[in-house]
């Protein structure tokens, strides 16, 4: 299922839980209006390539798709899409603390610390988690 953009663009699906739209909504209300969740993936970490997860107040049309899930306004970088395509935006809360989780599909390794991976089509720049 694909879901319509701003701009009549089309963008593959991503997925946002429940407990992760619930943590999101409360971070941005400490943003400025027009904030959007930008999700991304970025060189580094162990295996090549770490998520990137934050508030964003300019894009570019060009090179980005934006979408609405879960009344949160979301930016992904369109190089990005067919990495991301099919993953899980989660955040899970346990005794030491919470944190969010990207659980994905297009991922082949993924390191011991959850924060960095491996894709098929793009190995990334090795280094430290």
């Amino acid at each position: 299922m694909y879901l319509q953009a701003i701009g009549g663009f089309e963008m593959l699906p991503v997925t946002i839980t429940d407990n992760a739209s619930h943590q999101i909504k409360e971070m941005m209300k400490e943003e400025e209006e027009n904030v959007r969740l930008r999700f991304g993936i970025k060189g580094g970490g162990c295996s090549g390539l770490s998520y990137s997860l934050g508030f964003e107040y300019d894009i570019n049309p060009e090179l980005d798709e934006v979408d609405e899930l879960n009344e949160i306004p979301l930016v992904i970088f369109k190089q990005d899409i067919p990495i991301l395509e099919g993953s899980t935006i989660d955040f899970k809360q346990n005794m030491m603390g919470g944190g969010f989780s990207i659980e994905n599909p297009n991922a082949i390794v993924s390191c011991g610390c959850g924060s960095s991976f491996r894709a098929k089509d793009r190995a990334g720049t090795p280094g430290d988690c």
